[in-house]
């Protein structure tokens, strides 16, 4: 029984070596699939994360101290240049204003009949001069007074949109004390970083077409915001510790959708014009640098290096190295070798580009 056994597994064993040697054989005959680079327009896409904020957004403070008497809106509400939103109790300051109203009246008085008197010649001119200047200084300390007392009404200084209020009605306020937060969310500033190379690719492509100023925006619900943002201010300069530049880009907003400290995604589009398209796959990499087997006249494979400008979803725009006569390995790059001679197959670059995924790995 044993002897049987062991003569089952030698046939099972030389079956499997046979069907091997004809695989291989199989596999050595096969072609190896060939392309061409192609040159098309394009466009890539780019997300950056960014922050989000308001056109205008500021602290509202207390300028006087005193009791909060009164609030006037609502956490949230949205208000109008102008509009009275919180009142310091203001019989302190009215009482002082009354009382320099008073003494600018009995100034004016007084300043009345010294002039009567110098007309006569009763009096100095020196002594008009100073009831003058007595006059002038109760009108300075009455319009200081006045000042005050427009201090406790805290009024919007702009259209916009109240936040969380810190203090609440009947509080004991001290000057600068912080109420509340306005913001203009009419339109947004969008903060992004760029990298130095990026930066340099889009200020490049912004010469030559001007559209590559517009950009989207990925909100954090993964929906595209409903309008377009301008890039319009570029910060002076780079970090150094990260290579990066701000941009801002500004985006109306209209019903009112984003708010101040919102996130997001920049999606920004630059165009690329006759640009030279090869799949992903055709590559490999070395050191760092990018390489494809190029096949030469007599159908052997030449490895040269390639610059990669950007890349796509399983393609690479290619910005030197290449021709577009060049016939570049498609499949098999790790049954191959250095000037190792093949048999092929050329497949249009068409139908690659339009078949990528069948190819990728």
């Amino acid at each position: 029984m044993k002897r049987i056994l062991m003569l089952i597994g030698f046939c099972v064993l030389l079956s499997n070596t046979s069907c091997q040697s004809k695989k291989e054989t199989k596999e050595e005959g096969e072609k190896f699939l060939v392309t061409n680079p192609i040159i098309k327009d394009t466009v890539i896409t780019k997300e950056y994360v960014s922050q989000i904020h308001s056109i205008q957004h500021i602290e509202l403070r207390a300028q006087e101290r005193g009791y909060l008497e009164k609030i006037y809106v609502d956490e949230g509400q949205a208000v109008k240049k102008g509009q009275l939103l919180f009142q310091i109790m203001p019989k302190l300051y009215e009482a002082e204003m009354q009382k320099a109203k008073a003494e600018a009246s009995f100034a004016e008085i007084e300043l009345k009949n010294t002039k009567s008197l110098s007309d006569r010649n009763v009096v100095s001119p020196n002594e008009l001069a100073m009831a003058q200047a007595k006059y002038d200084k109760a009108k300075a300390e009455l319009a200081l007074t006045q000042v005050h007392l427009q201090f406790t009404e805290i009024r919007a200084p702009f259209d916009g949109i109240i936040d969380r209020f810190h203090v609440r009605q009947g509080s004991l306020l001290d000057e600068g004390d912080l109420l509340t937060e306005l913001s203009d969310n009419s339109k947004m500033w969008v903060y992004y970083n760029v990298p130095e190379a990026e930066y340099l690719d889009y200020k490049s492509t912004l010469s030559a077409n001007a559209d590559a100023m517009k950009v989207n925006l990925l909100m954090a619900n993964n929906q595209l915001f409903g309008y377009p943002g301008v890039v319009e201010t570029i910060e002076a300069n780079f970090n150094n510790e990260t290579g990066n530049i701000a941009f801002r880009a500004t985006f109306p907003n209209p019903k009112g959708l984003l708010r101040h400290g919102e996130t997001g995604n920049i999606v920004m589009t630059v165009p690329y014009k006759h640009a030279m398209l090869i799949p992903q796959k055709a590559t490999f990499e070395v050191l760092d640098k990018k390489y494809v087997y190029v096949l030469d006249k007599d159908n052997k494979l030449r490895s040269r290096e390639i610059t990669i400008a950007a890349e796509l979803p399983h393609i690479f725009i290619v910005k030197d190295g290449l021709s577009v006569d060049d016939k570049i390995l498609l499949e098999g790059l790790r049954l191959v070798k250095e000037n190792e001679k093949i048999e092929y197959k050329l497949e249009k670059p068409e139908y690659v580009i339009s078949h990528l995924e069948l190819y990728a790995e």
